[in-house]
């Protein structure tokens, strides 16, 4: 068991923002990460449909033999995480809590805003663990707009896109006077240079991915589940390849062409 990769798994290119801090943090680790760009974006889907395809997505992952799953999506691990954890005998982590606790921390003037998709935000979860934290104030805003275009290629801090986009989101975050910025997303921290370039640094931004990847390995220490050689990934993703590729290779800074599979999580459905 402690020899077995760790799973990874969001709608797209997201989760790589927690792959990344997995692999500083455990470079003795094997990974298996999961993109589902062909059923993206989760953001905007039903509780009932979210349960479909996270079953899959996990059921895809326990065929490579995973000893843990981190789910780097904030809007299933905002909607039914909760609900299913007690049907898998291995570590199955999302991004909420850890998220939350980093910002409860971060926050000096106890205001915190939230980006999120429009399922995260309905759900209410992150501003229930705020309030159970003592936050006295929350801003939560859907962002629908980011994921399309992240996954579309643009990130960059002066494409028009970009810009407008995170003006819209910003502008009630920094109207309450919001210290600390929870991106609820694991995409949206790849638009941390244009969010600084907007807000300046005053603004404490929670990477969710970073924040989950680190409770992952407390978990695994605690399990005694740690490898002590390794340090492999191997990424699939259900749509086309070429995108992931060009975008992954520059987040993680290492060429992946050649290193994508396709994979159909569909086959695992019941």
């Amino acid at each position: 068991m402690k020899n077995s990769p760790i799973g990874v798994f969001d709608s797209g290119l997201g989760g790589l923002t927690a792959l990344k801090q997995l692999r500083q943090d455990l470079p003795h680790e094997d990974f298996i990460y999961f993109g589902d760009t062909a059923r993206l974006p989760y953001g905007g889907k039903e509780r009932e449909e979210l349960l479909t395809l996270a079953g899959t997505d996990i059921a895809l992952l326990e065929s490579f033999g995973v000893k843990a799953i981190l789910i780097a999506c904030g809007t299933v691990s905002s909607v039914i995480l909760p609900s299913i954890q007690k049907n898998y005998d291995f570590p199955l982590l999302g991004v909420i809590e850890s998220a939350v606790a980093a910002a409860a921390k971060a926050t000096k003037n106890r205001k915190v805003g939230i980006w999120a998709t429009e399922a995260s935000i309905r759900s209410g979860a992150y501003e229930q663990g705020l309030r159970e934290q003592g936050v006295g104030t929350t801003v939560a805003i859907p962002c629908p707009k980011l994921v399309p275009l992240i996954e579309g290629g643009h990130t960059d801090p002066f494409d028009p896109k970009v810009r407008q986009a995170v003006d819209e989101y910003l502008e009630p975050i920094l109207k309450e006077g919001c210290d600390t910025l929870i991106l609820g997303c694991t995409h949206f921290p790849l638009l941390e240079s244009a969010i600084y370039a907007r807000a300046g640094k005053k603004l404490h931004l929670i990477n969710v991915g970073q924040e989950s990847a680190r409770s992952l390995k407390k978990v695994l220490q605690e399990r005694e589940l740690l490898q002590e050689s390794g340090g492999s990934v191997r990424y699939y993703v259900s749509g086309p390849k070429e995108e992931f590729i060009r975008m992954g290779s520059r987040f993680m800074k290492e060429e992946l062409e050649g290193k994508v599979e396709s994979a159909d999580a569909e086959q695992f459905r019941k």
